[in-house]
């Protein structure tokens, strides 16, 4: 999972145990929680030069919870990797879709239908259309966890993962072309030599690197707006309720689920381009940074995301319970 999945699934546990939920967290045994952590990894495979195959140490770290799964009432999945044995799973079973949907993810949720889809946007509900157990739940943020800055700096941020999908190099014409200066974060991909660090000798770019979460949050806070000119449908987009959590707007290319994350002209502004993202530079420094922030609070407050968690669980576990 990536660190704002890995964020959204903490707030969510914290609030269920606080809410006086029994919560088991499958997750490695440096994750620090609220809820009882059960481990077969000591750290994350980012941070163990010893686990080369990731994809099968998340299934088989997932395949530890479906294997006790008698002991619960809803097993909740977030990964893909663990599909394989929550389909024999003795619990009800919900799997949040955090990525975009491929054929055989479609197949197999198809195939599968006891499992019940959460869909964080309606964008990633319709891959699924005529299946009857998808809910609709947005993803949430504990707003009050990030940091607010009234008074922005003169920079605009990109925050992401540093490859062609995300939209580095578009960020970069968009703020040469304003003469904005521009900040960007996020880990570098393979293909990053090659392909975005070319771009990155330009005069007021610069590249921070990988951040952790606290500069992370103080980037978005600091930052006068987030370029986000996404290149490919993404089902959500944490970090753009991330940025307005912070009180930052959003400059955001509109494809896949960003039309129902950003409000033109109060928390950001939308182009079907990023080279469109140029002219609506202005405008989205000029916007009031603690509406978007009250907004952020409005529409996607973490109350309201675990509230429709908890009766998805309670009416998934009834259904369970009436057939066995």
């Amino acid at each position: 999972m990536g660190e704002s999945v890995e964020a959204l699934v903490w707030t969510l546990s914290e609030e269920l145990v606080a809410r006086g939920h029994e919560v088991t967290l499958f997750a490695t045994a440096d994750s620090r929680s609220s809820a009882r952590v059960q481990s077969i990894y000591p750290r994350g495979y980012e941070h163990d030069d010893s686990v080369w195959d990731w994809s099968l140490a998340e299934a088989l770290h997932a395949a530890q919870a479906f294997f006790r799964a008698e002991e619960f009432d809803v097993l909740h999945l977030h990964s893909d990797r663990g599909l394989a044995s929550a389909t024999v799973a003795r619990a009800a079973v919900v799997h949040t879709a955090h990525v975009e949907m491929g054929a055989e993810l479609i197949g197999a949720l198809r195939r599968h239908q006891r499992i019940h889809v959460v869909a964080p946007s309606e964008h990633q509900a319709e891959a699924l259309a005529g299946r009857t157990n998808v809910s609709v739940i947005p993803h949430g943020v504990d707003v009050d966890r990030f940091p607010f800055q009234p008074d922005a700096g003169d920079h605009l941020l990109f925050l992401g993962r540093m490859i062609p999908d995300k939209g580095p190099v578009e960020a970069i014409e968009v703020a040469r072309a304003t003469g904005v200066p521009l900040v960007l974060a996020g880990p570098p991909d393979d293909d990053f030599d090659a392909r975005i660090a070319p771009h990155l000798d330009a005069p007021r770019i610069e590249y921070v690197g990988r951040v952790l979460p606290r500069e992370r949050d103080r980037l978005l806070s600091e930052a006068a707006a987030l370029l986000y000119p996404i290149q490919y449908p993404e089902p959500f987009g944490l970090v753009v309720i991330e940025a307005i959590a912070c009180g930052t707007p959003v400059l955001a290319t509109a494809v896949g689920a960003v039309p129902e994350l950003i409000e033109p002209g109060l928390t950001g502004y939308l182009a079907p381009t990023a080279a469109e993202l140029t002219g609506l530079v202005g405008a989205a420094l000029g916007l009031d940074r603690a509406r978007v922030r009250a907004r952020a609070r409005e529409r996607f407050g973490m109350p309201a995301m675990v509230d429709a968690h908890e009766a998805l669980y309670e009416r998934v576990s009834a259904a369970r319970r009436s057939v066995t």
